[in-house]
């Protein structure tokens, strides 16, 4: 038996209950909020964050370009979960993430989607290239053919 190796990062992630809507279930708007808590995390833990209100790193300062979450079955209760991330690709600007929201097994996906980051000039707040530490740090996350 072989084990699919998933590209990018799984990370755990607990929905409380200030997460759920009236029916006991995840709000729809929530699973945006986990995949970005997640990202965040990630990219803070390899020093592309903020401290004391200002960013560390030119890096953080971008843009959500495009959104978009297909949801598959919802998230019943509170609990554990998994946030499964990965970069489709890189471009000068731009980063195109792929994303799941799965079931603490692994077994369900809940949802799944594309955001579509642009790293943006903090002076002009144009489009700006990434750094060479933020490139060494995302090809971690690229998924490969």
């Amino acid at each position: 038996m072989t084990t699919a190796v998933l590209p990018g990062h799984l990370a755990p992630f607990v929905v409380h209950f200030d997460d759920l809507d009236a029916m006991g279930i995840v709000h729809n708007a929530r699973y945006a909020v986990f995949l970005e808590r997640a990202l965040s995390q990630w990219w803070s833990d390899r020093g592309h964050s903020y401290a004391g209100g200002r960013p560390t790193t030119s890096d953080v300062m971008h843009a959500v370009a495009e959104y978009s979450i297909s949801y598959r079955t919802p998230v019943r209760g509170t609990g554990e979960i998994g946030v499964h991330f990965w970069l489709e690709s890189l471009g000068e600007t731009s980063a195109v993430y792929r994303f799941r929201i799965l079931s603490a097994d692994g077994a369900t996906v809940h949802a799944e989607g594309r955001r579509v980051n642009v790293k943006l000039d903090p002076g002009t707040l144009r489009p700006a290239p990434w750094s060479d530490d933020a490139r060494k740090h995302a090809g971690t996350l690229l998924a490969r053919p």
